[in-house]
C-alpha cells in the first residue's frame, strides 16, 4: 500500500481505553495503537477514572504509534495532533503540580441523580434546557463538578483547573503545569456537554456556573474545534513544537469522520453506549423533548464553500468561523451490555462471539432485554430505570439472550431516530454507522428493518479517531475543504431494509413489545 506521507496523529481517549491513530495526507489510516485503562466502581452507580492513568496510557500509545510510524516512514514528521474524548467526564487538577485532585467522575456515573432531581423539582429545568439544549441529568459535567467541589473535597483555589478529558490531555501535552505554559482550553462540542455552556451565545454561562457553584475562572477557554490550540512540549511523547490543532467530543468527531457535513445527515456509533447524531446546520434549534441539542463543531467558514448561517468568534488564525449544531440521542448502554454478557453472566468469553451466537437463532423466543444498567437516556431520560429481562421461559437459551441484547441496540436507535424525525420533519435517507458492534451484519440488518432505511457501515471503523484527525488536519492546513474530506469517505457495507412484508410486520411487532418492556424498567430504583 502506498502511503501519502503521514500527516496527523489523533488521540481517541475513550471510556475504557486510549487509541493513537495515524492518518496520512490522503486521509487513510496507516497505524494504530491501543491500550485499556482501569475502571473504578467505588459504590453502586459510581464510575471513576484515574486521570493520571489516562495520561500515562496516552503517552504509551503515542510512543507505540510513533514507533510504528518510524518503521513505516523513517524521519517523516507529524504535521498535527487531534484530540477526541469521552465527553462529560469531569476532571479536576492542580495547575501548579499538574496532578489530579480527585479521580475523574465518568459520564456514566449516577451519584448526582438526587441533586439533579432536586434542581428539576425547584424549577430549573426549563432555563437549563433553553441555555444548554440539555436535560437535567447526572450524565453531564455540571453536577459532577459541583460534587467534586463539595462532597469530593476539591478546593476552589487559584490553582484549580476543571475540564473534560480533552482539556486534561491538552494541558499535559502542552507542558503539564502553569509554569511550563500549559494551555487550558476546550472546544464548543465538549463545552456544550458540561451543562455550563450557553450554546446560542457560545460562552460559559455565569448564571449556570453560579447555580452549580463552579468557579468560571477554573474552566477552560473555549476555542474553535479546529485551529492551533498550542504546541507540544519538548519533553512530550512525540517531542516538541507539534501543533495540537483539532479537538472534538467523541460523538461529534464521529459525525465529522462519517462525513455527515450537510444538514439532514445522521450517524450512529455503537460503542460503550450508542449515540445518534443528526446534523441540523448553522441555526441553533429549539429544545426537543427526549433529545439533546449540542454543538457539532465550530470551524472556519472557508472550509465550506457555501457556508451559511451565523459566524462565530474569530478562529485562531483570524478567520471567521461557523458553528454547526446537532440533535443527539444518547443511549447509555450498547457495548456495555455485551460486556455484561461476557463478564457478568459468562454467556460468552469474548465480545466477538455475540454476533454469531445471536445469529444462531431466528428470533429471541419472546425475550426482551432493556439494558438500563445506569438509567435510561434518550428518549426516556429516567436515571432511576434499571435493567430488565422479560419473557423468559424454560426454552430460553443463552443465544436468545444474546440476540435480545443485539436487538435492544436496534430498538433503542429506532426510538431515538423516530424522535428526531418527528421533531424536524426530515426523514433520513440513510443511517451511517460505526463502532465495535457495527461489525455485526445481523445488527445492521435488524437496524435497517427497524428504521426502514439503508444502514451504511463506514470503511474506517474508527470514525471517532478519524474525525479528530481530519479536524486537526484542517486546523493545520493539511486539508482545506469539507468537500475534500467528503470525497475521501468510503462505505464498507450498505444494508437495505428487507422487502419481505411479513418480516417488516414482525419488526414492528417486536418494537411494540420492546416499548412494553421499557415501561417495566422505568422508575425502578426510586420505588415508583
Amino acid at each position: 500500500t502506498t502511503v501519502a506521507a503521514v500527516a496527523v496523529i489523533s488521540i481517541d481517549a475513550g471510556t475504557t481505553g486510549i487509541r493513537a491513530f495515524v492518518v496520512d495526507r490522503g486521509g487513510a489510516p496507516v497505524a494504530r495503537a491501543y491500550r485499556e485503562f482501569a475502571q473504578h466502581f467505588p459504590r453502586p452507580g459510581w464510575v471513576e477514572h484515574d486521570a493520571e492513568e489516562i495520561w500515562s496510557t496516552t503517552v504509551t500509545v503515542l510512543a507505540e504509534a510513533a514507533g510504528l510510524l518510524a518503521e513505516l516512514l523513517p524521519g517523516e514528521p507529524v504535521d498535527a495532533i487531534g484530540i477526541t474524548n469521552q465527553r462529560e467526564t469531569a476532571v479536576a487538577w492542580d495547575a501548579r503540580t499538574g496532578l489530579p485532585r480527585h479521580r475523574a467522575v465518568v459520564w456514566q456515573d449516577r451519584r448526582t441523580a438526587d441533586r439533579c432531581h432536586q434542581l428539576e423539582r425547584d424549577g430549573h429545568l426549563p432555563r437549563i434546557r433553553a441555555l444548554t439544549g440539555l436535560v437535567l441529568d447526572p450524565y453531564f459535567s455540571a453536577s459532577k463538578f459541583e460534587w467534586l467541589l463539595t462532597d469530593g473535597g476539591v478546593a476552589a483555589d487559584d490553582d484549580l483547573r476543571l475540564g473534560t478529558v480533552d482539556s486534561w490531555l491538552l494541558w499535559k501535552l502542552t507542558g503539564g503545569s502553569a509554569a511550563a505554559g500549559a494551555v487550558h482550553a476546550t472546544d464548543p462540542s465538549n463545552a456544550s456537554r458540561t451543562m455550563l455552556y450557553d450554546i446560542s451565545d457560545r460562552r460559559w454561562s455565569s448564571e449556570l456556573c453560579e447555580l452549580f457553584g463552579v468557579p468560571i475562572g477554573a474552566l477552560p477557554e473555549v476555542r474553535p474545534s479546529c485551529g492551533v490550540f498550542g504546541l507540544t512540549a519538548a519533553d512530550g511523547p512525540l517531542g516538541g513544537g507539534i501543533p495540537v490543532s483539532g479537538i472534538a467530543g467523541d460523538q461529534q468527531a464521529a459525525l465529522f469522520g462519517q462525513a455527515c457535513l450537510n444538514p439532514g445527515m445522521a450517524k450512529n456509533t455503537y460503542g460503550t453506549g450508542s449515540f445518534v447524531l443528526l446534523n441540523v446546520g448553522a441555526e441553533c434549534p429549539a429544545p426537543v423533548d427526549g433529545l439533546l441539542t449540542t454543538v457539532a463543531w465550530e470551524i472556519p467558514t472557508r472550509v465550506f464553500d457555501d457556508a451559511a448561517g451565523p459566524g462565530g468568534a474569530d478562529g485562531s488564525d483570524g478567520s471567521a468561523t461557523v458553528t454547526h449544531y446537532a440533535l443527539e440521542g444518547a443511549i447509555f448502554v450498547t457495548g456495555a451490555a455485551v460486556q455484561w454478557l461476557r463478564d457478568g453472566l459468562g454467556i460468552i468469553s469474548e465480545a466477538s462471539e455475540v454476533g454469531p451466537l445471536a445469529a444462531s437463532v431466528d428470533d429471541t423466543g419472546g425475550v426482551f432485554v432493556v439494558p438500563a444498567f445506569a438509567g435510561l437516556g434518550a428518549p426516556d431520560w429516567d436515571p432511576y430505570a434499571r435493567g430488565t429481562v422479560v419473557g423468559i421461559t424454560r426454552g430460553t437459551t443463552r443465544a436468545h439472550l444474546a440476540r435480545a441484547v443485539v436487538e435492544a441496540m436496534a430498538f433503542q436507535t429506532r426510538d431515538v431516530v423516530r424522535s428526531m424525525t418527528d421533531a424536524t420533519g426530515v426523514d433520513l435517507a440513510e443511517l451511517r454507522v460505526d463502532g465495535g458492534a457495527a461489525a455485526m451484519d445481523l445488527l445492521l440488518q435488524v437496524q435497517a428493518d427497524q428504521l426502514g432505511v439503508p444502514v451504511v457501515r463506514s470503511a474506517v471503523a474508527e470514525t471517532t479517531a478519524l474525525g479528530a484527525a481530519l479536524l486537526a488536519g484542517l486546523g493545520a492546513g493539511v486539508w482545506s475543504s469539507a468537500a475534500e474530506l467528503a470525497a475521501n469517505w468510503r462505505a464498507d457495507a450498505r444494508v437495505p431494509p428487507s422487502t419481505d412484508p411479513e418480516r417488516l410486520t414482525a419488526a414492528d411487532a417486536g418494537h411494540r413489545m420492546w416499548r412494553r418492556a421499557v415501561t417495566r424498567s422505568l422508575a425502578w430504583a426510586d420505588g415508583g
